[in-house]
């Protein structure tokens, strides 16, 4: 059992939901991720996405792709997104991490080296954006093989058609995107994401958790109440572009333990 489903597990035994903050790596520098990775644990991150930054990132809005600009400007590099896992699993070998980016990086790679990689430096799971179901069975059996969880977008769109052949493809959770559009939108209808929430787990087994558009412990708290876990992505990088170096990672900490209050209440 891969370390995602051992602690989504544990959190449905404990009737709590998952809460899982995104951070494009080498966002607002390579050398402050890792330690706001510790930060967000700190904060009560259960599961920590990596935004691994992509120069045409066309699922995302304007602030990650101003954070993804600023990373890559940087110098970040998927070679050194993975240096950045292998750094932080040195002094944390539990708390899932899932990379999120595009094809174009993990295939200018390789797509065997990639995998083998992410494997010996503590990748649990991998989001490729534009990975779409059928073209994607080799590369999440290749990923299964090596205990990474394949983890697949599921939209307010997508057919009953897509979300079976998604329920079966997809290990470890299901990220239900709450909004048409891109990330970081505003206006959530929380009963429209709760009727399609119920409607998903008619047709998968796995968690489902629910992001975009999450900005604070309310919409948090009320997603939490329909999905297993909620995903905070661009509220977070504003809490780093507005902190300063020295305080992002306790910014971060403070933000998500707020959110972190309002799931457990």
């Amino acid at each position: 059992m891969s370390r995602i489903q051992q602690t989504l597990n544990r959190l449905q035994k404990q009737n709590r939901k998952g809460l899982v903050p995104f951070v494009t790596t080498g966002f607002p520098s390579p050398e402050l991720t890792v330690p706001i990775m510790h930060a967000m644990v700190e904060g009560g991150a259960d599961v920590i996405e990596l935004g691994v930054p992509f120069s045409d990132p066309m699922a995302d809005g304007p602030v990650i792709q101003h954070a993804s600009e600023v990373a890559l400007q940087k110098g970040m590099t998927l070679e050194k997104v993975l240096d950045t896992v292998e750094e932080f699993r040195i002094r944390d070998e539990n708390t899932p991490v899932v990379l999120m980016g595009y094809a174009n990086p993990i295939e200018r790679m390789g797509v065997d080296v990639f995998i083998k990689k992410a494997a010996e430096k503590g990748v649990d799971g991998v989001l490729v954006v534009d990975y779409p179901p059928e073209e994607s069975e080799e590369f999440a059996a290749k990923l299964k093989a090596n205990d990474i969880d394949m983890i697949f977008l599921l939209a307010p769109t997508s057919t009953d058609e897509r979300i079976e052949e998604i329920g079966r493809l997809a290990s470890g959770y299901i990220y239900y995107v709450s909004l048409k559009g891109v990330t970081g939108s505003g206006n959530l209808n929380v009963n429209e994401v709760t009727s399609r929430i119920e409607k998903i787990k008619k047709h998968v087994t796995i968690p489902v958790g629910v992001g975009f558009g999450i900005r604070d412990a309310a919409t948090a708290r009320a997603l939490g109440a329909c999905a297993d876990a909620v995903v905070i992505g661009s509220r977070i990088i504003q809490e780093l572009e507005s902190a300063k170096p020295d305080e992002a990672a306790s910014a971060v900490k403070s933000f998500l333990k707020e959110i972190r209050k309002a799931l457990d209440e």
